[in-house]
């Protein structure tokens, strides 16, 4: 079995506490609006560490869907943890994938999206360079489309 590590970011001109509420504390009921389609159902736990939650979501015509379990949630820290246990989002050979998350805060009073996510292989082979790639962009479109909404909704 093989661990294999990469590295994303993203800035963002909202404010961390702000970015992290919608991220990791409000997220299930976010999603659904930020994406049309996307469902989640907690299917153990409070949002806590150790819960797992069913998201499913459309993707090229076919309904898709990930299973979730959080790690860790420190909000003193602005740090989320989970894995991917199940799903269609894990590649052929990839038995999970888990994601370390930190919002940071940035000099212009915005803030920093850091996330590192490791995937662990049944072989000693790493994924392909075009599945990292398709999964950077889709954490980089999930961020994008949670920051426009909060930026056209200050309320928020």
């Amino acid at each position: 079995m093989g661990a294999f590590t990469y590295q994303n970011e993203n800035a963002s001109s909202v404010a961390r506490s702000r970015l992290f509420k919608a991220f990791v504390l409000d997220l299930n009921n976010l999603l659904p609006k930020v994406m049309e389609g996307v469902k989640i159902e907690i299917l153990e736990g409070n949002g806590g560490a150790g819960t797992v939650k069913k998201t499913t979501y459309p993707e090229g015509g076919e309904t898709k869907y990930v299973v979730e379990r959080v790690e860790a949630v420190d909000e003193a820290n602005y740090v989320y943890n989970y894995s991917v246990v199940e799903g269609s989002a894990l590649p052929e050979g990839v038995e999970k994938i888990t994601f370390e998350t930190k919002v940071e805060e940035a000099a212009n009073g915005g803030s920093l999206g850091k996330a590192s996510f490791t995937y662990f292989t049944k072989t000693d082979a790493p994924p392909s360079d075009e599945v990292i790639a398709g999964a950077k962009a889709q954490g980089n479109g999930l961020f994008k489309a949670v920051e426009a909404y909060l930026l056209a909704h200050p309320e928020y």
